[in-house]
């Protein structure tokens, strides 16, 4: 185990290598108050001109990412886009995660939060300005130094440069005299074609220290005296404890402490090996909870709600039920989505030291505010005194926006008054997780006598992700009190935010205002929720909506024996910027004529959240019902990009993703227990079963736009309209069942 190091925990430079709550700080007696931004060690000779980044005396840049590190690369994105502002030299920028303090919050979503592919987006402008105006004022420290004025000097590679006579000062010699000067209220930014860093595909700043296994994460946190915290927890969804006898597991080697908490019992130890083992001889006996849930069951009652339930109106555009009663054909066909768990490479963990009146926690989490929230609820701090270090995170996928892990490192800390490492086993985090909701869809297409579409009606049936605002975020703070007028006043925000600022909140979310030149749409939802524990999920409600809608799309584009290609193009008219990567994607993939030998296309298209991106997967199915996708284009418009390999490799990280789920994985119950334990049940994609990737980006001058997520949910009905291509079996419910193809 590594022990924590400032270079490998939050420090990276090219040279050295749905449970929160949203804008609602309160607490008692008004104590819980957000601080200012808390600013590096002063160093003498440095230059701070704004809290994202700090020049050393030695010419050596600094920049704080208040995003968090998932994998996704995005410390070296956001860096790219200050050290273009700034004309830093690339070789000097290192990087840092920031603290949890007011300035540092996601402006897209009013909480420091990573998620909903906001990072870049909701950096762009901050952080270009950032760099733009330490830029200024270098160079203005220079041009009084020379005494020039500072319309003859330029920059280039952390170094200003007189014109006229072609003096030069580095970055680190100004940065004293620039210290000095007045910060400008507003400064000039480049345009894109004097962009010399944004667009290029430059290396990782996390590389080094990943591969020579420097980096931290919430895994490696090491301290003196810390104990290893394995908990027992409930074998049935909402199982409580009536009664639990430890008496022989403190005696065992290494075993410290049982006690009882929240989330069950803790067992403490000096290693988690100790404290894993001694938790399997805990005796508890629990109350039987949710006994006849099973996922059999609740697919027929969705499936009977379809039929008997109007629901609510969830969006409107035209008069659906009146065209689709004048339709001269109407198309049929209902969907099935599955629950999913997030299954992170790193299962949950958390170190958590309250003592002396302080609370420091080491989280790999996507999620600072809320981390430091359930801290302030458990232990009566004010925010001032809760401190947040955030670690690399081992994948993310939206599990780690809720913050239950982190209250139960607290609340046992707070409790022995030690330094605590909570540590999850791949079977807690899969039996545990705030689950991916799934779904039941009935739809219908109305056309007319010409084959038109006129009409589209989608009911959607199961758990709305946010219903009741903030109320249905609360079990990730459970059983911590929440008060009901912070509730309520939390709910009103998350309402008010939950369709423009999280738009992953709305169940709807990519069935309601299709991009297809529709006159009439309707989509109901059902409320349909069984009391099982739901979070935010790589792509959140497009997961399963995408996979619905493209995959009806299809179905409609074969009923009028229409190319699937043509059919979307034409109902494209109103949306060009997917017209044109749906255009590009069949271009590039040479649609009808696949490159594997045996090989069927399917094509799909989403706009994601602004985000432009269509597929086309090649497909073989044996005769066993075997499914191998062999290729998959993609061809995406999500304006100015910042490095191409860094959003190349989230397409395909996505695809990975999305192909997990649409091919392999679902949660199930039965008897109110979560079937799957481990990756042996709940299997993920293997290398072997990945396709090549090949992925064509759309040159643009629009602002960034969000990548992590978009290519999760359009995956699964790519491969699903391709299966239909070579099999003629529709594919109606995930993950995909080869038994139901063979032959």
């Amino acid at each position: 185990m590594k022990k924590i190091s400032r270079r490998g925990f939050i420090k990276l430079g090219v040279l050295g290598g749905a449970g929160l709550l949203l804008g609602v700080y309160f607490g008692t007696g008004g104590e819980l108050v957000k601080g200012t931004a808390e600013l590096w060690d002063a160093e003498p000779g440095s230059f701070q001109p704004n809290a994202w980044l700090k020049i050393n005396s030695n010419g050596a840049v600094l920049v704080r990412i208040n995003h968090s590190e998932i994998g996704q690369g995005i410390t070296t994105g956001l860096a790219m886009i200050v050290a273009e502002e700034l004309d830093a030299d690339w070789a000097k920028v290192s990087v840092e995660i920031a603290p949890a303090e007011e300035v540092y919050k996601n402006p897209a979503m009013r909480v420091q939060m990573t998620g909903d592919s906001t990072s870049t987006r909701s950096s762009w402008d901050i952080l270009r300005n950032a760099g733009a105006t330490a830029r200024q004022m270098l160079m203005q420290a220079a041009a009084t130094t020379w005494s020039v004025p500072v319309s003859e000097c330029r920059t280039d590679k952390g170094q200003v440069i007189h014109s006229a006579s072609g003096k030069k000062l580095d970055y680190g010699q100004l940065a004293s005299r620039a210290a000095q000067l007045p910060i400008p209220e507003k400064v000039a930014l480049k345009s894109h074609q004097e962009f010399k860093t944004i667009g290029q595909g430059l290396p990782r700043l996390d590389t080094s220290i990943k591969t020579t296994g420097e980096a931290v994460f919430g895994m490696d946190v090491q301290m003196p005296g810390l104990l290893n915290a394995v908990i027992v927890r409930p074998p049935s969804i909402g199982a409580k404890i009536k009664s639990w006898d430890a008496n022989n597991v403190t005696s065992l080697p290494g075993v410290r402490h049982a006690i009882q908490v929240d989330a069950g019992i803790a067992i403490l130890a000096d290693t988690f090996w100790q404290a894993k083992k001694a938790a399997e001889t805990v005796r508890v006996e629990w109350t039987e909870e949710n006994a006849t849930l099973s996922s059999d069951t609740l697919r027929e009652q969705w499936a009977e709600l379809a039929k008997t339930q109007a629901g609510r109106t969830r969006y409107q555009k035209g008069t659906a039920k009146d065209a689709m009663s004048k339709a001269a054909r109407v198309i049929q066909a209902n969907y099935h989505t599955p629950f999913q768990a997030h299954a992170t490479p790193e299962p949950m963990n958390c170190t958590a030291l309250v003592k002396n009146g302080r609370c420091e926690i080491w989280a790999p989490t996507q999620n600072q505010d809320a981390a430091q929230e359930i801290a302030a609820r458990i232990t009566g701090l004010g925010y001032r005194d809760i401190k947040i270090h955030t670690t690399f995170l081992g994948g993310g996928f939206g599990r780690r926006i809720l913050v239950d892990y982190v209250g139960e490192a607290v609340q046992i800390s707070q409790a022995i008054g030690k330094p605590v490492k909570v540590m999850w086993t791949r079977e807690d985090d899969v039996r545990h997780d705030f689950y991916r909701p799934g779904n039941y869809n009935a739809l219908q297409a109305g056309l007319d006598a010409n084959g038109k579409l006129i009409a589209w009606m989608h009911k959607i049936v199961g758990p709305d992700y946010m219903a009741e605002g903030l109320q249905t975020l609360v079990p990730s703070m459970l059983p911590y009190a929440v008060p009901r007028a912070v509730r309520n006043i939390g709910s009103s925000l998350f309402n008010a935010a939950s369709t423009t600022i999280i738009p992953g909140a709305k169940v709807i979310e990519g069935a309601d205002d299709l991009p297809y030149a529709i006159d009439n749409i309707q989509v109901d939802h059902v409320n349909a929720d069984p009391g099982i524990p739901k979070g935010f999920w790589r792509s959140v409600g497009f997961s399963t909506n995408t996979f619905v809608v493209e995959s009806f799309l299809d179905e409609v584009a074969a009923e009028t024996k229409q190319d699937p290609f043509k059919f979307r193009e034409q109902l494209l008219v109103n949306s060009p910027r997917l017209q044109n990567v749906l255009r590009l994607v069949a271009e590039k993939a040479n649609w009808g004529k696949p490159s594997s030998a045996g090989a069927s296309q399917g094509i799909a298209a989403v706009d994601f959240q602004g985000a432009m991106l269509s597929m086309v997967a090649e497909v073989s199915v044996s005769k066993t019902g075997a499914v191998q996708v062999h290729r998959v284009v993609v061809a995406l418009d999500c304006g100015t990009v910042v490095n191409p390999k860094l959003v190349t490799a989230q397409i395909e990280g996505g695809i990975a993703f999305g192909l997990t789920a649409a091919m392999k994985s679902e949660i199930t119950f039965k008897n109110g227990k979560v079937v799957q334990s481990n990756f042996h049940d709940f299997q993920l994609l293997r290398m072997n079963e990945m396709p090549k990737v090949e992925v064509h980006l759309v040159a643009s001058e629009q602002p960034p736009l969000g990548v992590g997520e978009s290519a999760v949910p359009i995956i699964g009905p790519t491969v699903a309209n391709a299966i239909f291509a070579a099999t003629g079996k529709r594919i109606r419910k995930l993950p995909i069942d080869p038994a139901e193809l063979a032959g």
